[in-house]
């Protein structure tokens, strides 16, 4: 971690002015500044084998730049008098409420592999080297987690799928007390 707090103190200003110039806002880019620290944090000791820490700095956040640029959308104000149409969820989406019971019901490795892949976004190749498995292994880890996962909430919350294969409804199930 000595070799990343080096790296950002050299090149965090030089950054920040790289941010601020391309985003026009101090705020946004102290933000996004903040993304790539945090994303370089990630790497833990992969970050010292890195051979050119500021290219790899900027090319963090030039991507992170772009995702933000992407998702970023015009908006148009809309009238105060408009009304707001009630969207009823998707019946896959209200099918989220069994999981936590479901995931209880799991084995401990594969309740595991699936909140820390599935539901903190760690990656596969993360999962492996924590694991101490080779990436094959843990990839094969997390789709029978998966597997079992679905299989049971198909069978726990009574899933239903229409011809599509797409949920048409499901039995809710309380959670556990």
């Amino acid at each position: 971690m000595n070799c990343l707090m080096s790296a950002w103190h050299a090149y965090e200003a030089e950054l920040r002015g790289w941010l601020r110039h391309r985003m026009g806002n101090a705020v946004d880019a102290e933000d996004l500044l903040q993304d790539v620290f945090l994303k370089a944090m990630r790497q833990g000791e992969r970050f010292c084998e890195v051979s050119n820490s500021r290219a790899w700095l900027y090319e963090v956040a030039r991507n992170a730049l772009a995702d933000r640029l992407r998702l970023a959308r015009n908006t148009v104000e809309l009238p105060e008098d408009l009304r707001a149409e009630t969207e009823v969820p998707a019946t896959v989406d209200s099918l989220a409420a069994c999981l936590p019971r479901v995931l209880s019901e799991l084995s401990a490795d594969d309740r595991e592999a699936i909140t820390l892949c599935d539901l903190e976004g760690l990656s596969q190749e993360e999962f492996a080297r924590r694991k101490g498995l080779s990436l094959s292994g843990a990839k094969s880890r997390v789709q029978r987690a998966r597997k079992r996962l679905r299989e049971q909430l198909t069978q726990a919350c009574q899933v239903r799928l229409d011809e599509s294969g797409q949920v048409s409804d499901f039995v809710p199930r309380p959670p556990l007390a």
